[in-house]
């Protein structure tokens, strides 16, 4: 009898056996994975984005050893809260106030807890087919949901949530005419987990100035896209001006943290307590010391080069695969992209679905394990590059996926 259900705490963990053999990770660090049985697998799921820096960095690991050892947990305010907070601020603009928060659910969560008390309204409009956390209200309209299809001339709704089409200008001045009562427009700038769909020049932009003329919040879910294209907001390298941001993964290098970033004005009301904030492992010091330890080296890499880096390599596999006689094409950015068994890469969820097969997806994957090279197994799966994918990691990438390729072809 097992007594983790699923043998997992987390759905998205589930890995399908390979000859039989359930695949449990030993040890990480960098860009590799060790199973329990001493294999070595070169990772592109990397925390699901949470470790920009590579598993395990030394620095991060020091500085939460040291602080755990000193102060594990207090139940009062502590010196590096603070400056945890601080150093956050320092890369996200007039975004300069900071809540602390234990996930990325609980802050998209507290952000849109911070909007309802600010304007007296209720309403939330998120993308469909974002993924903006998994607690009940937040998930709908979620990839693979029935409503994430937004049928023509519907406008989805549970519990005050409400769906908005992605890259569609028009559709933004729709909702506002048939809800005038929207308290947040929530932003995910690039629909992630719906396989990493980019946004339409200037349409961030248009959301978010429509939403503002509306006398509505504009909100950033950054938990998965901040610091993964520059040492800050993705959102505001698209113009965006957000009230509230959601941050998380990346910015404690695999350590449970995120937070909510805010203008002043509007994170004022958890300070008056017209809204309501509480956790006690919210803040707490060996994550304020990764989030210390983690954002002082991200402010110091070479991100123009790592994303060179990744997509030269999205080139060469699309190259790779073509010449095996396979259609192949991936969606995202050097340092996030999803690959597609078709020649021409999707740029609306309509297309995305169409475009997604399970069966391709999984065969790539059980053809990259063997190869020793780790995926995420399901549709919408993205491979993340990081710090610690050099020159001669990605090489040893590349070298998996044409063993990969050349399995798949056929003969």
């Amino acid at each position: 009898m097992n007594h983790l259900v699923g043998g997992i705490s987390s759905a998205g963990r589930a890995l399908p056996d390979l000859d039989e053999q359930r695949f449990l990770v030993g040890r990480s660090h960098g860009p590799y994975l060790w199973d329990t049985r001493g294999a070595r697998y070169l990772d592109t799921a990397m925390g699901f984005g949470a470790t920009m820096l590579g598993h395990a960095p030394r620095a991060v690991v020091e500085a939460v050893n040291g602080m755990f050892s000193r102060m594990p947990m207090p139940s009062f305010a502590h010196e590096a809260e603070e400056a945890a907070a601080a150093a956050l601020a320092q890369c996200t603009g007039p975004l300069s106030q900071v809540i602390f928060v234990n996930s990325g659910s609980e802050a998209v969560h507290l952000a849109c807890r911070a909007a309802r008390a600010a304007t007296g309204r209720r309403r939330i409009a998120k993308f469909a087919a974002g993924y903006d956390g998994w607690y009940d209200q937040l998930a709908f309209g979620n990839a693979n949901s029935r409503e994430a299809g937004m049928g023509a001339g519907t406008r989805p709704e549970r519990d005050g949530m409400l769906l908005l089409r992605y890259n569609d200008f028009q559709d933004v001045e729709r909702l506002f005419d048939e809800c005038p009562d929207v308290a947040a427009v929530l932003i995910e700038p690039v629909l992630a987990n719906a396989g990493c769909l980019e946004p339409a020049p200037g349409y961030l932009k248009a959301v978010a100035d429509c939403a503002r003329r509306h006398g509505a919040v504009v909100i950033l879910d950054e938990v998965l896209m901040g610091f993964r294209l520059h040492a800050g907001l993705c959102g505001h390298l698209y113009g965006v001006d957000a009230d509230l941001a959601a941050v998380g993964k990346a910015i404690g290098s695999g350590t449970p943290v995120a937070a909510v970033v805010g203008k002043p004005w509007i994170m004022e009301v958890f300070e008056s307590r017209r809204a309501n904030r509480a956790g006690t492992y919210s803040g707490n010091p060996p994550v304020c010391a990764a989030v210390l330890a983690t954002l002082a080296q991200l402010r110091t890499q070479d991100y123009p080069a790592l994303l060179a880096r990744g997509n030269a390599l999205r080139e060469r596999l699309a190259g790779i695969f073509r010449d095996a006689g396979l259609p192949f094409s991936t969606t995202g950015f050097g340092s996030v992209f999803t690959p597609w068994a078709s020649g021409e890469p999707p740029s609306t969820y309509q297309a995305a679905s169409e475009a997604a097969s399970k069966e391709w997806t999984l065969g790539l994957h059980m053809a990259l394990r063997r190869t020793g090279v780790m995926t995420m197994p399901f549709v919408f799966g993205r491979l993340y590059l990081t710090f610690a994918h050099d020159d001669a990691v990605v090489g040893e990438l590349e070298a998996g996926f044409a063993a990969a390729a050349h399995m798949l072809a056929p003969h």
